[in-house]
């Protein structure tokens, strides 16, 4: 059920056309740094050649999407009748959806042609899209934003220097220009606290602003919408969303990929659009004339507008084409329920039969390699990520109980109604307080170096999305605390206590949320270090195994096809067989890092691996607690506070 092999590289037709600029519209909503030029560099017959691209690139893909939806079915099903893990998460699910705390203010924006800086008002919407107005009034008047973005995919600098370093080497053949360059050009001025937003694929967006105090909220609010965009697809449960990332993982090792890295970060048309840039660049970077409009920094922001030009008309295929598949993909997952669930026991007999006898085959192959290849850096992997993980869930545990004692504290202090409530809503926020929430994030990052040298040989450029996903941990863990403690608190409170009786539940409270939290703390720990390990190097294994293992394939292919069922694929049961034997020495080196016995086993999770980092996540990804007027706790202590015989606030 994979796509139609097609190894040779895209047509560049369209690029061997001169790159002049074509009057036409900008797209709003993907205003660039420059703000925007009322012209494109693609011409319409180079537009319909991209078109043509990605439509080609569609009919390649959608058959292996199709063949993954009957596999995450399958998975799906088989999950919800086969055994239940005994302990279970201790702490309640939080119920709102994920979300980035708004972030508003003035900055100063480089933009026009020829570009200056000039003043803007930002906002920084919960959904993750960034948007700049002339002026407040402007955004308190509901009028339209000079331009916005969404924030898949960007890369965020705050150092001058640094960001003229990637400008440099950004524009193909032009480091030669960069010593003739006006002293006065672009970007020369050094710029006061710099907020500058990169992507691969689009024009880059270059803030300012007016104070070091100003620049540290704005980077915060920024990555949090960065990672809110782009892990939208690894939060999600659904088989559609799971069955989509193994479609582009297989899509990509047909086409000898076999590395993983960032690109699935951001929504599915996205993501696709991504798979497509990559394999255009190399004949963008060859064909693009030298002359492209200017030399050194001037040269590379216009070679930023043509990968934007680019990218606009794939995204906007892709998405067409993606909207175009929709009702056909409903109707499958309906039928494929209809036929999967009433026969999934006898599926998963004979999947299993298969499965051992291709294991028996396969397995002298597959332990030469993995004793060769894997074994020696494995247990350096695991430790290194393990003791990351263990750092910000550490820095998490200890933000949780300084929240919670806080408001033990005030309870104590007799507080007004007014202090009450800010107190509560700023603990139910905590969650979503980017610089509360920092100490976490932060020790996920730091390991981003030492973590990048150790994998990379084997072809992992995921670190961006690894971050990502423990960061999400982070978050998630702490809502879900967030939310049992305010649910326990509200169970136990009545009007009948006063501050002091009330604080002492309180603190009850907060013990039994603490033992919960290391309970799932350590559980999602476990689960998310199998999942990206099992991430870093099955694709490596499985590419050392492409021309030894796979010829014994075939013979198995007529056994498959007699089965009958769209959710079994030869090469499905290889790589689950190559995944089990590696999660056993996963599992192994856990247990002597963690000192435990108990170390699960379970196959599950999206791209097919274990406990990846969207299975610690509920349906919809992270989600948050807001408390309203007349919640719980502003309640029972507002009555407390108003009894007889106590002082009104």
């Amino acid at each position: 059920a994979g796509p139609s092999r097609d190894p040779a590289p895209p047509s560049t037709g369209w690029a061997r056309s001169a790159l002049l600029p074509v009057r036409g519209a900008q797209d709003p909503g993907r205003g660039g740094s420059m703000g925007g030029r009322p012209s494109s560099p693609l011409n319409k017959q180079q537009q319909q050649c991209l078109r043509g691209q990605v439509d080609a690139q569609l009919r390649n893909f959608l058959p292996c999407y199709r063949g993954q939806l009957a596999a995450s079915v399958l998975r799906q099903v088989s999950q919800e009748l086969g055994p239940q893990e005994p302990a279970g998460c201790q702490l309640l699910r939080s119920k709102k959806l994920p979300r980035v705390r708004e972030h508003r203010g003035p900055l100063t924006q480089l933009r026009g042609h020829p570009p200056r800086w000039q003043p803007v008002f930002c906002v920084l919407r919960g959904d993750g899209r960034l948007e700049w107005f002339s002026h407040e009034e402007e955004y308190e008047s509901g009028a339209r934003p000079l331009g916005s973005t969404v924030l898949t995919g960007y890369a965020l600098l705050t150092s001058q220097r640094e960001y003229l370093r990637l400008l440099h080497a950004l524009c193909p053949g032009s480091s030669e220009d960069h010593a003739q360059e006006d002293p006065d050009s672009l970007l020369e001025v050094p710029v006061s606290s710099p907020l500058f937003l990169q992507h691969p694929f689009r024009q880059h967006l270059c803030f300012s602003a007016t104070t070091r105090e100003a620049q540290r909220a704005w980077r915060l609010a920024l990555q949090g919408g960065i990672r809110l965009r782009g892990t939208v697809l690894q939060r999600s449960q659904a088989p559609a969303a799971r069955a989509f990332l193994d479609a582009v993982r297989l899509y990509r090792q047909h086409r000898g990929h076999f590395g993983d890295d960032d690109v699935t970060l951001g929504s599915d048309a996205e993501v696709l659009a991504a798979v497509l840039m990559r394999e255009l660049l190399p004949a963008l970077r060859a064909q693009t004339p030298p002359s492209l409009r200017g030399a050194g920094r001037a040269r590379a922001w216009a070679w930023t507008e043509l990968l934007d030009a680019v990218h606009t008309v794939v995204l906007a295929r892709v998405s067409a084409g993606l909207r175009a598949f929709q009702p056909e993909k409903d109707e499958l997952l309906a039928s494929l329920e209809r036929t999967i669930r009433p026969d999934v026991d006898h599926t998963l007999q004979l999947r299993a039969g298969l499965a051992g006898r291709l294991r028996t085959d396969v397995q002298g192959l597959l332990e030469s390699c993995l004793r060769q290849e894997v074994d020696a850096q494995l247990p350096r992997v695991t430790r290194t990520l393990l003791s990351t993980v263990e750092a910000a869930i550490e820095a998490l545990r200890t933000l949780l109980a300084q929240g919670m004692d806080r408001l033990c504290r005030h309870l104590r202090q007799n507080p007004s109604g007014a202090r009450l409530r800010r107190e509560v809503y700023s603990f139910a926020e905590m969650p979503w307080d980017p610089e509360r929430m920092h100490t976490c994030y932060r020790e996920a990052e730091r390991a981003r170096g030492r973590l990048g040298q150790l994998v990379a040989p084997f072809g992992f450029l995921g670190m961006q999305g690894l971050v990502f996903g423990a960061q999400d941990l982070a978050q998630q863990l702490m809502a879900d605390a967030v939310a049992t403690f305010l649910q326990l608190a509200d169970q136990c409170l009545t009007t009948a206590l006063d501050c002091d009786q009330a604080a002492q539940q309180l603190e009850k409270v907060r013990g039994r949320v603490l033992k919960k939290f290391k309970s799932d703390s350590s559980s999602g720990q476990r689960k998310f270090i199998q999942g990206w390990v099992s991430c870093i190097f099955l694709p490596f294994v499985l590419s050392q195994l492409e021309q030894s293992c796979k010829k014994e394939l075939p013979e198995f292919e007529g056994d498959v096809l007699a089965v009958g069922s769209q959710a079994l694929t030869i090469e499905g049961i290889y790589e689950d067989v190559i995944r089990g034997v590696l999660l056993q020495r996963i599992n192994r080196e856990l247990r002597k890092a963690l000192g435990a016995s108990d170390t699960s086993c379970t196959l599950a999770g999206p791209h097919g691996l274990l406990g990846h980092a969207s299975d610690l996540l509920g349906p919809g990804g992270v989600y948050g607690i807001v408390m309203s007027e007349g919640s719980w706790m502003e309640q029972h202590v507002l009555c407390l506070l108003t009894q007889p015989g106590r002082p009104r606030s």
